[in-house]
Protein backbone atom coordinates (compact mmCIF):
# COMPACT_ATOMS: atom_id res chain seq x y z
CA UNK A 1 0.00 0.00 0.00
CA UNK A 2 1.35 3.78 -0.30
CA UNK A 3 1.14 6.35 2.60
CA UNK A 4 0.17 8.58 -0.32
CA UNK A 5 -2.96 6.67 -1.13
CA UNK A 6 -6.48 8.16 0.05
CA UNK A 7 -8.16 5.31 2.29
CA UNK A 8 -9.55 6.75 5.13
CA UNK A 9 -9.70 10.24 6.43
CA UNK A 10 -6.85 10.13 8.95
CA UNK A 11 -4.31 7.24 9.59
CA UNK A 12 -1.78 6.40 11.97
CA UNK A 13 1.49 6.57 11.05
CA UNK A 14 4.06 4.65 13.34
CA UNK A 15 7.40 5.84 14.12
CA UNK A 16 9.81 3.27 16.21
CA UNK A 17 12.27 4.11 18.66
CA UNK A 18 15.18 4.96 18.55
CA UNK A 19 17.15 2.28 20.07
CA UNK A 20 15.48 -1.46 19.59
CA UNK A 21 16.66 -4.89 19.49
CA UNK A 22 15.04 -5.47 16.28
CA UNK A 23 13.89 -9.78 17.32
CA UNK A 24 12.05 -8.70 20.70
CA UNK A 25 10.73 -5.14 18.80
CA UNK A 26 9.32 -7.76 16.06
CA UNK A 27 6.48 -8.79 18.57
CA UNK A 28 5.87 -5.23 19.98
CA UNK A 29 5.25 -4.21 15.74
CA UNK A 30 3.10 -7.24 15.43
CA UNK A 31 0.61 -6.27 18.40
CA UNK A 32 0.64 -2.79 17.02
CA UNK A 33 -0.79 -3.56 13.24
CA UNK A 34 -2.63 -6.31 14.56
CA UNK A 35 -4.52 -3.97 17.12
CA UNK A 36 -5.92 -1.92 14.32
CA UNK A 37 -5.28 0.82 11.25
CA UNK A 38 -2.20 2.03 11.03
CA UNK A 39 -0.84 3.10 6.99
CA UNK A 40 2.81 3.16 7.52
CA UNK A 41 5.91 2.43 9.65
CA UNK A 42 8.90 4.20 9.91
CA UNK A 43 12.31 2.52 11.41
CA UNK A 44 14.18 5.58 12.79
CA UNK A 45 17.36 4.28 14.56
CA UNK A 46 19.75 7.08 15.21
CA UNK A 47 23.21 6.64 15.80
CA UNK A 48 23.73 3.51 14.90
CA UNK A 49 25.53 1.80 12.12
CA UNK A 50 24.73 0.39 8.74
CA UNK A 51 24.58 -3.30 9.60
CA UNK A 52 22.30 -2.62 12.51
CA UNK A 53 20.14 -0.55 9.88
CA UNK A 54 20.23 -3.67 7.59
CA UNK A 55 19.40 -6.17 10.15
CA UNK A 56 16.19 -3.91 11.85
CA UNK A 57 14.66 -3.81 8.19
CA UNK A 58 15.55 -7.26 7.53
CA UNK A 59 13.66 -8.71 10.39
CA UNK A 60 11.07 -5.56 10.72
CA UNK A 61 9.89 -4.88 6.91
CA UNK A 62 8.21 -8.41 6.67
CA UNK A 63 6.62 -7.12 9.75
CA UNK A 64 4.68 -4.88 8.22
CA UNK A 65 4.70 -6.14 4.75
CA UNK A 66 2.45 -9.24 5.42
CA UNK A 67 0.35 -6.67 7.07
CA UNK A 68 -0.15 -4.09 4.32
CA UNK A 69 1.42 -1.92 5.89
CA UNK A 70 3.93 1.15 4.30
CA UNK A 71 7.43 0.31 5.67
CA UNK A 72 10.14 3.67 6.02
CA UNK A 73 13.12 4.30 6.59
CA UNK A 74 14.28 7.43 8.38
CA UNK A 75 16.94 9.66 6.75
CA UNK A 76 18.83 6.97 4.74
CA UNK A 77 18.07 6.99 0.87
CA UNK A 78 20.44 4.22 0.06
CA UNK A 79 19.78 1.85 2.54
CA UNK A 80 15.93 2.26 2.09
CA UNK A 81 16.76 1.00 -1.42
CA UNK A 82 19.34 -1.55 -0.70
CA UNK A 83 17.11 -3.00 2.01
CA UNK A 84 13.84 -2.88 0.10
CA UNK A 85 12.12 -0.34 2.08
CA UNK A 86 8.71 1.26 0.45
CA UNK A 87 10.26 4.76 0.75
CA UNK A 88 12.27 7.06 2.95
CA UNK A 89 11.36 10.23 5.09
CA UNK A 90 14.09 13.12 5.64
CA UNK A 91 14.75 16.02 7.93
CA UNK A 92 15.45 19.25 6.75
CA UNK A 93 19.08 18.31 7.81
CA UNK A 94 19.11 15.59 6.92
CA UNK A 95 19.51 14.18 3.15
CA UNK A 96 17.83 16.34 1.09
CA UNK A 97 14.54 15.94 -0.76
CA UNK A 98 16.17 15.88 -4.42
CA UNK A 99 18.83 13.97 -3.84
CA UNK A 100 16.65 11.25 -1.51
CA UNK A 101 14.43 11.07 -4.58
CA UNK A 102 16.98 10.55 -7.09
CA UNK A 103 18.07 7.67 -5.15
CA UNK A 104 14.74 5.87 -4.09
CA UNK A 105 13.74 6.51 -7.42
CA UNK A 106 10.23 7.47 -8.44
CA UNK A 107 8.23 4.81 -7.20
CA UNK A 108 9.25 4.99 -3.85
CA UNK A 109 7.78 7.02 -0.70
CA UNK A 110 9.79 10.29 0.22
CA UNK A 111 8.47 12.24 2.62
CA UNK A 112 9.73 15.47 4.01
CA UNK A 113 9.57 17.27 7.77
CA UNK A 114 8.90 20.39 7.47
CA UNK A 115 8.76 21.69 11.12
CA UNK A 116 6.19 24.84 11.12
CA UNK A 117 6.80 26.12 7.79
CA UNK A 118 4.42 27.04 4.99
CA UNK A 119 7.10 27.87 2.71
CA UNK A 120 8.92 24.50 3.48
CA UNK A 121 5.95 22.29 2.76
CA UNK A 122 5.35 23.95 -0.70
CA UNK A 123 8.86 23.96 -1.68
CA UNK A 124 8.68 19.83 -0.77
CA UNK A 125 5.49 19.81 -2.49
CA UNK A 126 5.99 21.38 -5.25
CA UNK A 127 9.27 19.32 -5.96
CA UNK A 128 7.20 15.83 -5.49
CA UNK A 129 7.44 14.81 -2.23
CA UNK A 130 4.81 12.24 -1.36
CA UNK A 131 3.72 13.88 1.94
CA UNK A 132 4.73 16.61 4.61
CA UNK A 133 5.43 16.24 8.11
CA UNK A 134 4.40 19.39 10.48
CA UNK A 135 5.57 19.20 14.20
CA UNK A 136 6.15 18.98 17.59
CA UNK A 137 2.44 19.83 17.62
CA UNK A 138 2.71 19.18 21.33
CA UNK A 139 5.86 18.78 24.05
CA UNK A 140 7.76 15.97 23.58
CA UNK A 141 10.82 13.89 25.08
CA UNK A 142 11.36 11.64 21.81
CA UNK A 143 12.66 14.65 19.54
CA UNK A 144 12.54 17.62 21.70
CA UNK A 145 11.70 20.67 19.07
CA UNK A 146 11.31 24.37 19.48
CA UNK A 147 8.78 24.11 16.98
CA UNK A 148 5.27 24.52 17.83
CA UNK A 149 2.64 24.75 14.99
CA UNK A 150 -0.91 24.95 15.63
CA UNK A 151 -3.86 23.08 14.20
CA UNK A 152 -4.33 25.69 11.88
CA UNK A 153 -1.51 24.98 9.42
CA UNK A 154 -3.15 21.57 8.80
CA UNK A 155 -6.66 23.11 8.07
CA UNK A 156 -4.59 25.46 5.90
CA UNK A 157 -2.54 22.95 3.80
CA UNK A 158 -5.93 20.63 3.49
CA UNK A 159 -7.83 23.17 1.76
CA UNK A 160 -4.74 24.28 -0.61
CA UNK A 161 -2.70 21.50 -1.29
CA UNK A 162 -3.65 17.98 -2.54
CA UNK A 163 -0.18 16.69 -0.86
CA UNK A 164 -0.80 14.47 2.37
CA UNK A 165 -0.09 16.14 5.59
CA UNK A 166 1.49 14.26 8.81
CA UNK A 167 0.92 15.92 12.22
CA UNK A 168 3.48 15.05 14.67
CA UNK A 169 4.77 15.70 18.18
CA UNK A 170 3.58 14.66 21.60
CA UNK A 171 0.62 12.96 20.01
CA UNK A 172 -1.75 10.90 22.20
CA UNK A 173 -5.45 9.61 21.82
CA UNK A 174 -6.43 12.23 24.49
CA UNK A 175 -5.08 15.15 22.18
CA UNK A 176 -5.39 14.18 18.63
CA UNK A 177 -8.96 15.58 18.06
CA UNK A 178 -7.74 18.77 17.47
CA UNK A 179 -5.20 17.82 14.45
CA UNK A 180 -7.65 15.19 12.88
CA UNK A 181 -10.17 17.86 12.72
CA UNK A 182 -7.86 20.25 11.68
CA UNK A 183 -7.39 18.17 8.14
CA UNK A 184 -4.24 16.17 9.18
CA UNK A 185 -4.05 12.95 6.53
CA UNK A 186 -1.92 10.97 8.98
CA UNK A 187 -0.55 11.12 12.83
CA UNK A 188 2.33 10.01 13.37
CA UNK A 189 3.01 8.18 17.06
CA UNK A 190 6.18 7.02 19.24
CA UNK A 191 5.63 6.63 22.66
CA UNK A 192 2.48 7.01 22.73
CA UNK A 193 2.36 3.48 21.25
CA UNK A 194 5.34 2.15 22.59
CA UNK A 195 5.15 3.02 26.05
CA UNK A 196 1.53 2.79 26.44
CA UNK A 197 0.55 0.67 29.67
CA UNK A 198 -1.30 -2.20 28.13
CA UNK A 199 0.77 -2.50 25.35
CA UNK A 200 1.17 -1.60 21.81
CA UNK A 201 -2.11 -2.89 20.30
CA UNK A 202 -4.45 -1.44 22.60
CA UNK A 203 -2.69 2.01 21.63
CA UNK A 204 -3.05 1.62 18.03
CA UNK A 205 -7.11 0.48 19.05
CA UNK A 206 -7.39 3.34 21.20
CA UNK A 207 -5.99 5.97 18.35
CA UNK A 208 -8.29 4.65 16.16
CA UNK A 209 -11.10 4.90 18.21
CA UNK A 210 -10.08 8.45 19.15
CA UNK A 211 -9.74 9.27 15.30
CA UNK A 212 -12.69 7.90 14.85
CA UNK A 213 -14.74 10.29 17.07
CA UNK A 214 -13.08 13.28 16.15
CA UNK A 215 -14.40 12.93 12.57
CA UNK A 216 -17.84 12.20 14.30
Amino acid sequence: MSVTAEPAPCRLYLVTPERLEPTAFADQLAAALDGGDVASVQLRLKNVDDDTIKRACEILLPVATTRDVAFLLNDRPDLAVACGCDGVHVGQSDTPYAEARQKVGADRIVGVTCHDSRHMAMVAAEAGADYVAFGAFYPTQTKPSHYRPQPDLLQWWSEFMTVPSVAIGGITPGNCAPLVQAGADFIAVVSAVWQHPDGPGAAVKAFNQAIAAARG
